[in-house]
């Protein structure tokens, strides 16, 4: 494979003369996580990023790399030094045609994971009550009846696609259930999360960008009319627990619970889709793995959890922006400049998880993974992906014991900075 280092690339962007001076010191890299390599395997391009360039300058989207765990961890922990404020941003600027279109409407204030302290704690203590252990008890009877559902609706033989099946319709209904969303709205909904995910982690043409953009605005249209009507209409669900909590007493605004609804209700799904899908197929790669977990399923399952986690989690990266000039490794990166961290190369280091290619559903140190970040960004929906995916393998375990891939196995991957999970996942089911 070829070297990821290459000589520095200054974009046309950087027009600060102490930014420009830091990228043509820095080591520069050849990573693109739009080309067809990696999102084929991202991890064999992580693993040649730690061992040249720990810290780097990436040209192909105007970013810094960093990949070792201890810096990732690090980073997460200094929210003074490494500020959340572009986790939701476009990758790339939005057309102006675009951006007529989403001020139409389009208004989502910053409330969650690109936010800062002091005022992310204000939003984090509320959306922590709403995830109630009460609320989770609550949603496992939902998600194990649907679940079932789904999983007694597949064919007893034969080849189907895990995701359109089961990965992708089980957590939207989950989050749409939890926020309140009536169900004959949800497809509609899954269809507008979609598009989001490549207007704000991806690249869209002008055109693109025009029809996501009148989606999105449609979508958080629909969010201000259901928070508005749960204001007079309560009901035992997410959105009327933050009203009740939050909206009462004056600690949050209307605009303000519209936006969490409107950001939970698209990562409280994506993210578990990809997680059921990256599982299921790494159990399945590894046939004695998967006859182990089928063998011992009560023992093994917490652990395989983590160690699918870890391996290989739904979300490889995450965004920060420096407030302040920064050393990493002996890199200097100035105020103001875009880290990509990357959580997936931090959880395969070596120097962290021995034998970290190796798929180990026995690792007795998989649950220290950073697949949900760490800090005050921790994910508050860790909770309800791990519940997720332990139902949906407790249920294919038991009935498709003798369950194997499909023929295809040329995974198609959205291309993105952020999530990773197949479009589709072929499997054999047999008994």
């Amino acid at each position: 494979m070829a070297s990821t280092l290459r000589e520095p690339i200054v974009p046309q962007t950087v027009s600060c003369p102490f930014a420009r001076a830091a990228i043509e010191k820095a080591p520069a890299t050849t990573y693109d996580p739009f080309d067809a390599t990696f999102l084929n395997d991202p991890y064999a391009i992580f693993s040649q990023l730690r061992v040249e360039a720990p810290v780097a300058y990436a040209p192909a989207i105007d970013m810094w790399t960093v990949t070792d765990f201890e810096d990732v961890d690090a980073i997460f922990k200094d929210p003074q030094t490494f500020s959340a404020a572009i986790a939701q941003s476009p990758l790339d600027p939005i057309a102006p045609e675009a951006q007529k279109i989403l001020s139409e409407g389009f208004r989502p204030l910053a409330v969650m994971s690109n936010l800062d302290p002091p005022e992310h704690a204000r939003i984090k203590w509320h959306t922590s009550r709403a995830f109630s252990a009460r609320r989770i008890s609550f949603m496992e009877n939902v998600i194990r009846e649907r679940a079932t559902a789904l999983v007694e609706a597949l064919p007893a033989s034969g080849e189907v696609d895990l995701v359109a099946t089961l990965a992708f319709p089980l957590p939207a209904v989950t989050i749409f259930k939890m926020i309140g969303f009536p169900d004959e709205d949800m497809e509609m909904l899954k269809s507008w999360c979609g598009n989001r995910l490549v207007m704000t982690w991806g690249r869209t043409t002008p055109e693109d960008q025009q029809r996501i953009a009148r989606q999105m605005v449609s979508y958080f249209k629909y969010c201000e009319e259901f928070v508005a009507m749960r204001a007079t209409n309560p009901a035992d669900d997410l959105t009327s627990d933050l009203l009740a909590t939050g909206l009462e007493d004056g600690t949050l605004s209307h605009d303000e619970i519209v936006s969490i609804i409107y950001g939970l209700s698209f990562a409280g799904h994506e993210n578990i889709t990809n997680m059921i899908a990256n599982t299921v197929r790494r159990l399945l790669e590894n046939p004695a793995t998967w006859n182990a977990l089928v063998a011992d399923t009560a023992r093994l399952l917490p652990n395989t959890i983590e160690e699918a986690l870890r391996f290989d989690s739904s979300n490889i990266a995450w965004r920060r922006v420096t407030t302040r000039p920064v050393t990493l490794r002996g890199v200097e990166i100035p105020k103001g400049a875009r880290i990509l961290v990357l959580l997936g190369a931090a959880n395969h280091d070596p120097k962290k998880f021995a034998n970290p290619e190796t798929f180990d559903i026995e690792r007795a140190d998989a649950r220290t993974h950073l697949a949900f970040g760490k800090g005050i960004h921790y994910c508050l929906g860790a909770a309800l992906t791990r519940l997720e995916l332990g139902i949906v393998l407790e249920l294919l375990t038991a009935r498709y014991p003798k369950m194997t891939l499909g023929a295809k196995r040329d995974y198609s991957y959205t291309a993105n900075v952020v999530f990773r999970g197949p479009t589709s996942l072929p499997v054999v089911l047999a008994s």
